[in-house]
């Protein structure tokens, strides 16, 4: 096992001891020290499909972590092969406690070439979704996670103005053949995450280093029009992005009327030194996304990370004794419940907290982090908000894009030579307040 997932001495002794109890431990004092959680809550992490299936050749993603120049510290391989030990993920979901289970489907499997859908990669995500539900896990899929067919890349991704309808296309052959076996949809994840990278202090020095790799892309494809998300312009996508997810919402609700559709925004806490500073920097993290959702929505996901401090001149760097997490931001699960009150106070929609999470070498932190980010659901709550989920990200070690496996976000350990699961102590922790309901 790589030496960073690697449990440490009094990890492998807890584990040892829940399987000395079957694997599932009672529910300790401080669990039942906690309230009550609607009868309907729905406990359970997020994972996308590309993160973890593994070899989705067909992906935009894919060819620019296998050339040269290259952002990405690692390529994504086989990752947690999931495209064949989703049965096995879904167990272990359920065993550990849980009731829902946030997964994607790949795009770039299931219409491999322009107007051509593959009805043995429909079919998997069938058996899949069906084995989800065996599991007793309510499945919310994501139709789009960042990654697109290499075809809809090489003719320009997102900033084609015909991609809506090729988007909406997708979507709709998807909801004709999965939409019956679904808890709930969302159509991108994270849709405005052009305009967080934007935000971000320092990025101006990644851009050589981008565009060079738009660059090789395009050469390697022989399309000049080569577009990912992740490095579009965010000016010409995020209207276009916009638009699909209207034309989406549309075609899905009109094959499947009563399969709930949502939205999901990166959803980091903006705390600034005057409320118009703090206005202005939600404007430049939401841009017109918030009017989308409160129009063509049924549900908002919330996902939230950390917070971002402004004041006149730009982003604040934390506090030099911050404590700051191995993705690189810093610890801050109290920015999950004022991001609750701001989509409540801003979208009116239910909200469904369908990613938040910690990497985290010390699981003892990601249970701290858990704790305290429940603390703050529960106070939303008792304001009556409704808030309906709490989906941790993730269930997996899994392949965090530039990151490469560096970052463990799990609840899981995954061996990465033998694919083995190994349940971390927070896995337990959360299942159980997942099992005893209470928040």
């Amino acid at each position: 096992m790589n030496d960073d997932l690697r449990l440490g001495r009094r990890e492998l002794i807890a584990a040892a001891a829940l399987g000395a109890a079957g694997g599932i431990p009672p529910a300790d004092a401080a669990i039942l020290r906690r309230k009550p959680a609607p009868p309907d809550f729905l406990w359970g992490t997020a994972i996308s499909a590309y993160q973890s299936e593994g070899n989705n050749t067909n992906a935009d993603a894919w060819l620019m972590e296998n050339m040269q120049p290259s952002m990405f510290k690692e390529r994504s391989g086989d990752a947690c092969d999931s495209y064949h030990r989703y049965a096995e993920d879904f167990a272990l979901a359920a065993k550990l406690g849980f009731n829902s289970y946030r997964l994607g489907v790949e795009w770039a499997r299931i219409e491999p070439s322009e107007g051509h859908f593959s009805n043995a990669e429909l079919d998997h995500y069938a058996r899949m979704l069906e084995s989800c539900r065996e599991h007793g896990l309510r499945p919310i899929v994501t139709l789009n996670h960042f990654t697109t067919p290499l075809w809809f890349a090489k003719r320009g991704g997102f900033e084609v103005a015909d991609a809506p309808q090729l988007f909406a296309r997708y979507c709709r052959k998807v909801a004709e053949r999965l939409g019956g076996l679904m808890h709930m949809a969302t159509t991108f994840n994270e849709a405005n995450i052009r305009l967080l990278v934007d935000m971000m202090p320092g990025i101006s020095a990644f851009v050589p280093v981008v565009k060079a790799a738009i660059a090789a892309a395009a050469k390697a494809t022989d399309s000049p029009k080569f577009s990912r998300l992740a490095y579009a312009d965010a000016a010409v996508v995020s209207p276009i992005m916009q638009q699909a997810h209207r034309l989406a919402y549309a075609a899905i609700k009109e094959v499947r009327p009563a399969l709930p559709v949502g939205i999901t925004l990166t959803t980091q806490d903006v705390q600034a030194d005057t409320p118009e500073r703090a206005a202005y920097w939600r404007d430049k993290l939401y841009g017109g996304w918030v009017q989308v959702a409160r129009e063509a929505a049924d549900f908002f996901g919330v996902q939230t990370y950390t917070r971002f401090v402004f004041d006149a001149n730009g982003m604040v760097a934390p506090a030099k004794d911050a404590e700051m997490t191995m993705a690189g931001y810093e610890f801050y699960p109290q920015a999950l419940a004022n991001t609750i009150r701001w989509a409540h106070r801003e979208i009116g929609k239910p909200i469904y907290v369908t990613e938040s999470g910690i990497a985290a070498k010390d699981d003892a932190r990601r249970i701290a982090f858990i704790d305290q980010a429940l603390d703050g659901v529960r106070q939303c709550l008792d304001e009556g908000i409704p808030v309906h989920s709490y989906l941790y990200w993730s269930l997996l070690d899994n392949f965090e894009w530039t990151s490469g496996y560096g970052v463990p976000f799990g609840l899981v350990a995954v061996d990465r030579e033998t694919f083995k699961r190994t349940p971390r102590p927070s896995a337990w922790h959360l299942g159980g307040i997942a099992r005893a309901n209470r928040i």
